[in-house]
């Protein structure tokens, strides 16, 4: 497909704003800096001519690309989210074109020990030729997902701009907080009016994920026993050491470190406290919703074990569900990953059906009622100072959403 590509000015452009979400906020959005991203994409969206283009006050984006086929089109949307991750600064990002990649390491200017190497990096060998873009070494790059929202916006562009491609109604839907796991948590379903959609919030171009995580969060609170350090023989327990020794105490293949494909995980994200109080917030995480249990079960054995050893102190056990693996959803739904496959290959690349080690937005619009598989972005080394994305695989992103468009009008 021979498009005027605007995806490339358009991310280097987004991702200079810092949108990074704050988990310890409890706002919606939780910090106000994503609407300055989230304004800016109503301002273009207006000015390329869409009438609806809305930012709520919780700072959701709405809009539509009207249909222009005469077929009754079931409404699809595309969906991505405006934050960026609280795990790296993304203040300042100062992103860097690498032109004609020829498979160098790449040394980040600001910081001359952060360097991107294809050993590290092996899918880095798939660029050469290519464009690659890069923070300055100071910051995350923000791809995650500035590339889904800036392939979203010049896919908005192309449609409105080539009337002859036809197409159902096509809503544009940007949210905030999907990095603190929030991303939907006041999503105005009505408002968007669709029937199912699909993020754009993966990484290698072709690849095509119908399968998430299952998860839930927990959190332990301790307390412990406090006593003046000086006098403290046979009398302190303290809360911070004892929750050290339930994470040490939980098995390392039973962890993110020492597990992969298909496997289920206990992991610790946050401790904070005192001698007499300490509380710790993990997640639990599997592909079978049922094994969330055994997890959890995990965990309450280890706390119960090591609590023994302190009589004295006593603990806060509590989960809550946090989203499920939208494959159970999906598989009721099979046109929704056929047609995206079909759309892949259309644009000369082999779908790759696989499963993230996580989870998107789309875990939990699935179970809202809106189906929702997620589509490469071309993000890659999330999260760290090492992200690096492709001008070419975003401009492959944005050939398939428009593709996608086209099939289900085909089809319809």
């Amino acid at each position: 497909m021979n498009t005027p590509y605007t995806v490339a000015e358009r991310f280097l452009r987004y991702v200079q704003i810092d949108t990074q979400s704050n988990a310890e906020s409890p706002t919606c959005p939780s910090t106000a800096k994503q609407k300055n991203l989230s304004a800016l994409l109503v301002q273009e969206l207006t000015a390329m001519g869409i009438s609806d283009a809305l930012l709520d006050e919780n700072g959701y984006v709405y809009a539509t690309v009207p249909s222009n086929t005469t077929k009754k089109v079931p409404t699809i949307f595309f969906c991505a989210h405006v934050d960026t991750a609280p795990d790296c600064s993304g203040t300042n990002v100062k992103p860097i074109v690498h032109h004609n990649y020829q498979g160098q390491d790449i040394v980040l200017p600001d910081d001359a020990k952060q360097i991107i190497t294809t050993n590290k990096h092996p899918l880095l060998l798939n660029q050469l030729g290519n464009d690659i873009i890069t923070a300055s070494g100071l910051t995350l790059l923000g791809s995650d997902d500035k590339s889904g929202v800036a392939e979203i916006m010049d896919a908005a562009h192309f449609l409105i701009n080539n009337p002859q491609i036809k197409h159902g109604d096509v809503k544009l839907f940007f949210t905030p907080d999907e990095e603190i796991g929030r991303g939907v948590d006041k999503a105005n379903l009505k408002l968007l009016n669709a029937d199912f959609g699909y993020t754009l919030d993966g990484g290698e171009v072709g690849d095509l994920e119908e399968e998430t995580f299952s998860a839930d969060g927990a959190t332990l609170i301790i307390h412990g026993v406090s006593t003046h350090p000086g006098y403290a023989y046979n009398k302190m327990e303290n809360a911070m050491k004892i929750a050290g020794e339930i994470i040490a105490t939980l098995p390392r293949n039973a962890s993110p470190e020492g597990t992969k494909g298909m496997e289920g995980f206990v992991h610790p994200t946050s401790i904070s406290g005192v001698l007499e109080r300490c509380e710790v917030h993990f997640i639990l995480r599997d592909f079978v919703t049922a094994n969330l249990a055994t997890h959890q079960q995990l965990l309450k054995n280890t706390i119960t074990e090591v609590m023994r050893n302190y009589p004295n102190s006593s603990y806060e056990f509590t989960t809550r569900e946090q989203y499920r693996n939208m494959k159970e959803i999906l598989v009721q739904h099979p046109n929704i990953v056929g047609y995206a496959e079909e759309a892949i290959k259309s644009i000369g690349l082999t779908p790759n059906k696989n499963s993230i080690r996580g989870g998107t937005d789309g875990s939990r619009l699935s179970f809202m009622g809106l189906p929702c598989p997620n589509l490469f972005a071309g993000e890659h080394a999330i999260h760290s100072k090492h992200e690096w994305v492709s001008i070419q695989d975003m401009q492959k992103s944005v050939d398939a959403i428009v593709e996608i468009c086209k099939v289900w009008e085909e089809r319809s």
